[in-house]
Formats: structure tokens, C-alpha cells, sequence
């Protein structure tokens, strides 16, 4: 094919500049322990996630993401709710959709990946350093919860 048609053709798919679409997954323990991970990248303590990947649905991005980064199994149980990162908020040139899920294990066994130094289930109030927005994700999880398992 001739490059000019190449050309033409990629700029007619640009299209418009969206999004990128995030995805975290919120599993809790019966006495309120949540699932985090401290991130490599920053020494940050984060709710298991990642960027939702071409091909994906979110709920099968943050099933592959979880099993990844903590070896658990999950079961996407419904949408918490919707996050959005504007431009500049924290140091990206781009806007951000994170979409946290509710999720319970279905199976597995917790390990760390290069992506975590440690995975397990804590207590959020007694976590000094967190990544981003995960404090408010992780507040609003438990508004969630609170209202969902009277």
C-alpha cells in the first residue's frame, strides 16, 4: 500500500483524544480489612488495579490486574463508583476514568509481584502513605459498604 495512503488513513482514525479508563478492585474481609499493596513505583500504599487494556471489558481488566499484582482470584461483585483525574491533578497530561469495583476472592494464594513490595489485608486507618486519590476510593468503599450490608 502506498504511504501516503498509510498516512491518510492514521490520521483519518485519530479521531478525538479520550480518556484513558483505570480500574481498582475492592476486597474486603469480614472484620473490615481491605486488600492493598504498596506500590514499587513510589513506596505508596494502593487498592490493586491498572489500566483497563484494549480487547478488555473493566471488570475482566481488574480480575487480570488483582490476579496479577496479589495472586487472588476474584469475582467482580458491582461498581463502587467512578473517579475522575483532570489534567495536571496529579501530574499526568491527560483525563482519567477509574472505575472501583466491588470484588470478593474466589481463590488463590496472596504473593507480591514486581509491581508490589507487600500485598495483604490491612486496616486502611493505620496506612501513613497513600497513592493518589486511594484514601478517598478507599473512604468511599467503605461508605459503600456501610450502606450495602445492613
Amino acid at each position: 500500500m502506498d504511504e501516503k495512503i498509510i498516512i491518510e488513513r492514521f490520521r483519518n482514525e485519530l479521531g478525538y483524544i479520550t480518556p484513558k479508563v483505570g480500574v481498582n478492585g475492592v476486597v474486603l474481609t469480614e472484620d473490615g480489612k481491605i486488600l492493598l499493596e504498596r506500590r514499587v513505583d513510589d513506596k505508596t500504599w494502593a487498592i490493586p488495579g491498572g489500566w483497563a487494556e484494549i480487547g478488555e471489558s473493566p471488570q475482566d481488566s481488574v480480575r487480570r490486574e488483582i490476579y496479577e499484582e496479589t495472586g487472588l482470584n476474584v469475582e467482580v461483585k458491582g461498581i463502587i463508583d467512578i473517579f475522575t483525574r483532570l489534567p495536571g491533578e496529579y501530574g499526568q497530561p491527560h483525563t482519567t476514568y477509574h472505575i472501583l469495583f466491588n470484588c470478593e476472592v474466589i481463590d488463590g494464594d496472596l504473593k507480591s509481584s514486581f509491581e508490589s513490595i507487600e500485598v495483604g489485608f490491612y486496616e486502611y486507618n493505620k496506612i501513613p502513605d497513600w497513592h493518589k486519590d486511594h484514601l478517598n476510593m478507599v473512604r468511599k468503599a467503605y461508605d459503600f459498604f456501610k450502606d450495602t450490608r445492613h
